[in-house]
């Protein structure tokens, strides 16, 4: 009777089980992607000439605001000093479900993660007069926050006018293209 129940048993797997092969025990997250705030006035302001991607120093309830978008780059800048990076007048408004036993302090300074290089190159181009060092974009690449700084030199107001009737001459070209084909 016994050799008819080993029998009547089925293998559970065909292939036996050793930890490469096993489920994993935790669903994977996904990793939250896309652009978390621009500075657009930046790019009006600035002829960008150098871009450079640097990582953020940054506390647990600014994360949880930067999920939720709670961010102004708006006349946020670079500062340069004594061989490190920090990123002045950016905004993160805390939540209010964060942590009651932090004291959050939207406008503080924060360090950016640059190598040796990428900073010699900043402050030598900033040290050059109509130079200036700005924060354009603050992303997500996979799980870590990336802040996009650029190097930038100041436009004057004609370059800005000029622009700006580039930008629409473009528009009415591209709307006339597109009319264009409908109208047939």
């Amino acid at each position: 009777m016994l050799k008819h129940a080993a029998s009547a048993r089925e293998p559970i797997a065909e292939t036996p089980v050793d930890p490469y092969n096993a489920s994993p025990m935790a669903k994977l997250k996904k990793h939250p992607t896309g652009t978390i705030a621009q500075n657009k006035k930046a790019r009006h302001d600035y002829f960008i000439e150098h871009k450079f991607e640097a990582g953020l120093v940054l506390a647990g309830w600014e994360v949880k605001s930067l999920r939720a978008n709670k961010v102004q780059l708006v006349d946020s800048y670079v500062l340069l000093k004594d061989g490190e990076a920090w990123l002045m007048g950016s905004h993160i408004s805390p939540l209010t479900t964060a942590s009651t036993h932090v004291i959050a302090d939207p406008t503080r300074t924060r360090k950016l993660l640059l190598n040796k290089r990428e900073l010699e190159k900043l402050t030598s181009s900033v040290q050059q007069k109509g130079y200036a060092c700005v924060a354009l974009a603050l992303y997500w690449k996979q799980h870590l926050i990336k802040c996009e700084i650029a190097l930038g030199k100041g436009k004057k107001e004609y370059d800005k006018r000029d622009t700006e009737r580039e930008r629409d001459s473009n528009r009415e070209l591209q709307r006339a293209v597109r009319n264009k084909g409908k109208e047939d």
